[in-house]
């Protein structure tokens, strides 16, 4: 089973959210509607909170995880994930914050306190280290990821395509048309 409590939290399901049965959901994770969790994805709520919008995918292999909170950091770390957003394959997420219409390319990993607002692109196998904040409308990239330029009208407009193609294929998982 994919749900899983921690003490006296469960996860919370929006309308119409995909679960691989193979991912595991744990704690205080809520998911919004037409959201999708792949296979051998973990988000972990536990210490802290998970958020994560509607119409986001996280693919497989992804660790979703927070900070505890702190005398010296009330809120902690928490993990906040906007609307539309694609969160690629192993990809790592420690209490960050990615806003809406975004895309986390495979293998990146994201830290504690990082602020990625709407309409950013992160390259395959970037490392945003703790506390980053940064540009809305701008492609990231390297170890550690700087920014290399403007996205296009035409990549903006993609970011929000690929989640939705996300949906359909959830969808499609949801409806038993997986073949």
């Amino acid at each position: 089973m994919p749900l899983s409590p921690y003490l006296d939290t469960a996860p919370v399901l929006g309308e119409r959210v995909f679960l691989h049965p193979s991912c595991q959901v744990i704690g205080d994770v809520t998911i919004g509607d037409d959201s999708s969790v792949w296979c051998n994805t973990v988000l972990r709520g536990d210490v802290n909170r998970i958020a994560i919008g509607r119409g986001t995918n996280v693919q497989d292999l992804t660790m979703g995880h927070v900070s505890h909170r702190t005398t010296d950091k009330p809120e902690g770390s928490p993990l906040v994930i906007g609307d539309y957003v694609t969160v690629g394959h192993s990809v790592i997420l420690h209490g960050c914050t990615i806003g809406n219409e975004c895309l986390i390319g495979m293998g990146s990993i994201v830290m504690d306190d990082v602020v990625v607002p709407d309409h950013v692109m992160i390259g395959a196998g970037s490392l945003i280290s703790s506390g980053k904040v940064l540009e809305s409308g701008m492609l990231y990239m390297g170890r550690p990821a700087k920014a290399v330029r403007r996205l296009t009208d035409e990549e903006i407009a993609y970011l929000r395509y690929s989640a939705e193609h996300y949906i359909r294929v959830k969808d499609n998982y949801l409806n038993g048309n997986q073949s």
